[in-house]
């Protein structure tokens, strides 16, 4: 007889370390039922073909993981010059191939032209919808619509290696920015083509892979361990200022009610309790700090 699911309150923010060939869901689903959490989310999906970060949140995390949906991202790319594929990775067919006359120099010549704010056209093998339908659900009928091109920022490239036809950079840049696409167009300005062969993300707005956890490392740990690789449900928050209250005040803020803002305290800020995070606020009229999320973490 089966035994059936025992759920149960866990907060705390879980920085994965993603395999290839899992969706971000998958793995989250994975992982939510190695913590037996009662409620997880993630933060923004990772492609199946990339590994790397994917912080997952679980619990009261969960009320603050669109935060980082809006993050910049830092990404490790490799890219196979001279070949390029109808998806612009290394899922696709091949539709072209080109000798590779470009050196290192040449590579160097033409990353300047992709940092900035750069326009990008989302590729078919993609998940935007069209009419409540996935592009890569067309894409794979051979169907083709036209998609509007995206202004997105690349705050910078920086060459990792390049080898005959290989070439591996660091990217990191806006929400929305498409790798693959970025892949492609360098491709073209070295006028052999490029598609992209593996992709790791090691960088989510102030989160790096430093304190991440593969799914294999998670099975081999006991209940109390797991626990422990848990960050706190702040670890999402700590590029706001910090905002520490007690007594009346506190219990003001936890039951929805304004505080005084505090001089020199703007835009959304989090809120403490003898240490214990009670919530975020955001500053409102008359001088008043508002309760925008409460947080009611388990003892």
């Amino acid at each position: 007889m089966q035994v059936k699911k025992t759920w149960k309150q866990v907060d705390g923010v879980l920085l994965l370390d993603k395999p290839i060939g899992l969706s971000s869901n998958d793995a989250l689903q994975k992982a939510r039922r190695l913590f037996s959490a009662a409620k997880g989310g993630h933060t923004g999906t990772l492609d199946p073909l990339a590994t790397g970060l994917l912080p997952l949140c679980f619990g009261e995390a969960t009320k603050f993981s669109a935060d980082l949906l809006d993050a910049d991202k830092i990404y490790e790319a490799t890219l196979k010059l001279g070949v390029t594929t109808d998806s612009g990775d290394a899922e696709g067919a091949v539709v072209g191939r080109h000798p590779v006359a470009s050196g290192a120099s040449d590579v160097l010549a033409v990353l300047p032209r992709f940092t900035g704010s750069i326009s990008q056209i989302p590729p078919m093998h993609s998940a935007l919808k069209r009419n409540g339908r996935p592009l890569y659900e067309l894409a794979r009928k051979g169907i083709e619509v036209e998609r509007a091109a995206r202004e997105v920022t690349i705050h910078a490239i920086e060459m990792l290696s390049f080898d005959v036809d290989e070439l591996r950079l660091r990217v990191t840049c806006s929400k929305g920015t498409y790798i693959r696409v970025l892949a492609a167009d360098i491709g073209a300005a070295l006028g052999c083509g490029a598609h992209l062969t593996a992709l790791r993300r090691t960088g989510v707005g102030d989160l790096s892979l430093v304190g991440s956890v593969t799914l294999a490392e998670l099975e081999l740990l006991d209940e109390t361990a797991r626990m422990e690789v848990l960050h706190p449900v702040d670890a999402l928050l700590r590029s706001l200022p910090l905002l520490a209250i007690d007594g009346g005040g506190a219990e003001r803020f936890r039951h929805g009610n304004p505080i005084d803002l505090p001089a020199g305290l703007s835009g959304k800020i989090r809120v403490y309790e003898t240490g214990r995070l009670i919530g975020i606020g955001e500053p409102g009229p008359n001088g008043k700090l508002w309760p925008k999320r409460l947080v009611q973490l388990a003892d």
